[in-house]
């Protein structure tokens, strides 16, 4: 295809956008106040185009951000403020204010002020994750009745999942009817194209426009006008390789491999069946209508066995084939998969390096089936997680049970849970009259794979295949089903004798299952010490595969009773013990939990380090309690470092229902710590209606510290009314935690007590609970939130103890410690320039080196960590500091 070819750019002009047109009007229409557009698409079909349309047409002032070429944290905010500011320092002070408190929105407000302003948002899906929070907390901020906000049209591609924004519109991009592509394709060429070239070129897009553009540019004059014919494939390889080729290339490594592997399958498919139709005189050759070119360059479904079979042989992961099906790459039906987008799998063809042609070739060699050594690996959870070969379909039934178990076991330790959900299920069925005990485990394993993955009624199904089952085990799951359909009344008791029975074994695995019927009762103690029991047997019988699964279960129920330390240094055994044995599902939860344990110490780097492993493995392999406990680590620790609004938008998701939101068995337990992270950032109305939720769950008792945290729930909520009511609230949650045992969530309440406290004027009495609460964090070696305890602590005047403070002042030069001590006697900014004959603009650049040095966060905190003054009382406060001294000094005095 060489060749010069007259082809103009296609610049704003849409063709069939009249619906996607008039929702870009809806949003900029002159009488609206704001709002956000998602406009999403495949490669290719326009997305880029109508927001340059889109902003050609805006009458106001637009900006259009494309997504920056790395993902850095943050990077996307950059360059967002860097469109937006009128200059660099501007933008280094919007981003400032970007990952303050204050969060995106008063940063973008800050720079736009009420002005009608359109911002257009390219490629929303390859911006970075601190980025896209921070836009997504933004556009869920109520704005002010009457004051107009910017209006935010934004791309992304359309297998990324969206932010849940109320009031947001979405479009979804399609492709063009013929009409329409045969419109855009004779603006495109000058002079037009012969009608025969016309029809040819809008067949073979098939209304793709970017293909069609790209074909257009690849074809020479001659062919255009019909003067040489064109060639046998017009879109091939080159123009989808131009067309797709950045599309795939920021997809993740083994989901590009993965995508090769089911393309090449389906080539072989193709081949197979076009060589079958060859021999029995049927061929397709004579056709050249659409139909006919359509189905030859579409690549057929192929059976998932034979994916994962040559996954297999070329050494490519299977992980993450279940979100390429949820991201509606690949499409799965009837045991086949295929390419939802014709045009993506030969893409991926075109693509895919040579050896990988040949790799997935010899896949296609036949294999040696070694059933007995396989189920042996599978006894240390080391199966082949890829499907039992034919030899091994052929099997008794018993030993195709066996054969599912090992593909379970194996897809639970390390691959998509919902996978071993399933094979596990069909072992049980096949097991239940042959094998009762193997029949047993693999119900409970099924089971587990299913809370793992947060599917209730996948939890239910494997409960109900045990019709059979008697004693202590149809306890269990009469008991577990009553619980996961809200029948406490039935629960309790069976429950209850499943931690009585089970409970005084000495089986590892039937340890395991009344450990977690103490879970479900809210017993965690009793959970935490049956788990411990569990461990010892399973060290003292060797159990190295079962171990890792101890240890996760022991670090959860650990954690769940407030024990943090101890749950750390589990978490971290059961890294080592699941190292060797190849169980990076168990891993994952483990670094969740140890994440959870790091946002209580306040070690956020630690935090960022676990949660990121946990979610790496957690959401390709559909690991949701292990991802819900990863997020909830992540927003504690904003909400530690003062950043509520980004805390409270990472936790939105987590307390809503749905397949969507956070773990069904998390989702109550996460509440608490999303309405202090939403009253704190103004989302009042939404945390009233999680405290409501959250106080009809905690009087069912299934969670011991549940009662004080909703009595600090609804202090925090009466914060903003009588003061009575959040005192009576606060003063409940201290006197319910006496009995609870968790001493870091007592200390939270303290802490948020005494703040409240303070802010109200009232030093004396906020002294004794936050020196309670900083007593309790400092053993609890917390020291974010020791930090800042001791911060609310010196702003009461109160002492904190220790020389650190007064070693920082004496590092501090004569200027500054001038102008702080006189800061802390009350003068404003104004008059300690007017006193020191200094610019308001050199004593704010002095006071925020003061706070750097000595780590505090604002002047209130001077008071008590100013050093004494060498010099006369009033040398240098002057009559105007003594003044504020004294009355504030007289204020102080009354309200304590």
């Amino acid at each position: 295809m060489s060749g010069a070819t007259h082809v103009t750019a296609p610049g704003p002009r849409l063709y069939d956008r009249a619906a996607e047109l008039a929702a870009v009007a809806r949003l900029t229409a002159p009488a609206g106040d704001g709002g956000v557009l998602f406009v999403t698409g495949g490669p290719g079909e326009g997305r880029s185009v109508l927001l340059a349309r889109a902003a050609d047409d805006f009458p106001g002032p637009a900006h259009r951000v494309a997504a920056p070429g790395h993902r850095v944290p943050w990077s996307g905010a950059r360059a967002l403020f860097a469109a937006l500011a009128p200059g660099a320092p501007e933008a280094r002070r919007a981003l400032r204010t970007a990952r303050g408190e204050d969060g995106l929105a008063a940063a973008v407000s800050g720079l736009l002020g009420g002005l009608p302003v359109l911002v257009c948002l390219d490629d929303l899906h390859l911006w970075d994750a601190h980025s896209r929070a921070a836009l997504a907390a933004a556009w869920r901020r109520d704005r002010a009745p009457g004051r107009p906000g910017p209006r935010w049209l934004v791309s992304a591609a359309r297998h990324h999942r969206l932010p849940d924004v109320p009031g947001a519109e979405t479009v979804r991009l399609g492709r063009l009817g013929p009409e329409g592509a045969r419109a855009l394709l004779l603006n495109l060429c000058a002079p037009p194209p012969a009608p025969p070239v016309v029809r040819r070129l809008v067949e073979e897009a098939a209304g793709h426009p970017g293909v069609l553009v790209s074909a257009v540019r690849r074809l020479g004059t001659a062919r255009l006008a019909g003067g040489s014919p064109l060639p046998e494939q017009p879109v091939d390889g080159a123009v989808l390789t131009e067309v797709y080729g950045g599309f795939l290339k920021h997809l993740p490594a083994d989901a590009r491999r993965l995508l090769t592997v089911v393309a090449l399958a389906g080539r072989t498919e193709a081949n197979r069946t076009e060589a079958s139709r060859t021999e029995e005189g049927r061929t397709d050759a004579g056709r050249t209508d659409a139909g006919g070119r359509e189905a030859a360059h579409r690549l057929p479904g192929v059976a998932v066995d034979a994916v994962l079979g040559g996954a297999r042989a070329a050494g490519v992961p299977v992980e993450p084939l279940d979100g390429l099906v949820a991201d509606g790459l690949l499409c799965r039906a009837d045991g086949l998969l295929r390419f939802e987008d014709p045009f993506l799998g030969r893409a991926v063809l075109a693509s895919a390096p040579a050896s990988r042609h040949h790799g997935v070739r010899r896949a296609g060699a036949p294999r040696p089936v070694r059933t007995a050594s396989a189920l042996a690996r599978g006894e240390r959870h080391r199966a082949d997680r890829l499907g039992p070969p034919a030899a091994v379909r052929a099997l008794a039934p018993a030993a195709r049970g066996r054969s599912h178990l090992v593909r379970g076991l194996a897809a639970l330790a390390g691959g998509p849970v919902m996978d071993a959900h399933e094979a596990l299920l069909r072992a049980a069925e096949l097991l239940r009259d042959r094998a009762p005990a193997e029949a047993s485990d693999a119900r409970f394993l099924a089971m587990e794979a299913a809370w793992a993955g947060g599917d209730v009624a996948a939890c239910l199904a494997a409960l109900d295949c045990g019709g059979d089952a008697g004693g202590t085990e149809r306890d269990f799951l009469d008991g577990l089903g009553a619980a996961l359909t809200v029948r406490l009344g039935e629960a309790r008791p069976a429950l209850a004798r499943v931690v009585a029975r089970d409970g005084a074994e000495d089986d590892p695995r039937l340890l395991l299952r009344a450990g977690s019927a103490a879970l479900v009762l809210g017993d965690t103690a009793a959970a935490a010490r049956i788990h411990a029991r569990a461990l010892a047997r399973a060290r003292a019988e060797h159990r190295t595969a079962l171990l890792p699964r101890v240890l996760e279960h022991l670090a959860y129920a650990e954690l769940r009773a407030g024990r943090y330390s101890r749950a750390a240094r589990t978490a971290r055994e059961g890294l080592r013990a699941a190292e060797p044995v190849e169980q990076p599902n168990t891993a994952a939860h483990q670094h969740a939990v140890l994440a959870l344990v790091a946002s209580v110490t306040g070690d956020g780097p630690a935090v960022a380090e676990h949660a990121g492993l946990a979610l790496g493995t957690a959401r390709p392999h559909g690991l949701v309690q292990a991802a819900t406990l990863a997020e909830w680590a992540l927003a504690r620790d904003e909400l530690g470092r003062g950043l509520a609004a980004q805390a409270a938008a990472r936790l939105v998701p987590l307390v809503r229902p749905g397949p969507r939101g956070g773990h069904f068995a998390l989702r109550m337990l996460v509440v608490p710590c999303f309405v202090e992270a939403a009253v704190a950032s103004g989302r009042t109305a939404e945390a009233r209606s999680a405290a409501g939720e959250y106080a009809v769950w905690a009087a069912q008792g299934l969670d011991g510290p549940a009662p004080a945290l909703l009595a600090r729930c609804r202090a925090l909520l009466a914060q903003g009314e009588e003061g009575e009511e959040a005192a009576y609230w606060f003063g409940e949650a201290v006197r319910r935690h006496e009995g609870c045992g968790n001493d870091f969530e007592r200390a939270r309440t303290l802490l948020a007590y005494g703040t409240w406290l303070r802010r109200r004027r009232r030093p004396g009495a906020a002294r004794e609970p936050l020196r309670d609460a900083l007593v309790t964090f400092e053993r609890a070696a917390a020291d974010g939130w020791a930090d800042h305890a001791r911060s609310e602590l010196r702003a009461t005047g109160g002492a904190v103890g220790g020389t650190a403070d007064r070693t920082a002042w004496g590092l501090l030069t004569p200027q500054q410690q001038r102008i702080a001590r006189i800061a802390a006697r009350g003068a404003t900014n104004r008059e300690i320039a007017d006193r020191l004959a200094l610019s308001p603009r050199t004593v704010d650049h002095h006071l925020r080196g003061v706070f750097a040095r000595l780590g505090i966060r604002s002047r209130v905190e001077l008071p008590g960590v100013a050093g004494p003054d060498p010099r006369a009382p009033g040398q240098d406060g002057g009559t105007e500091a003594k003044g504020l001294v004294s009355s504030r000094a007289r204020r102080s005095a009354g309200s304590s």
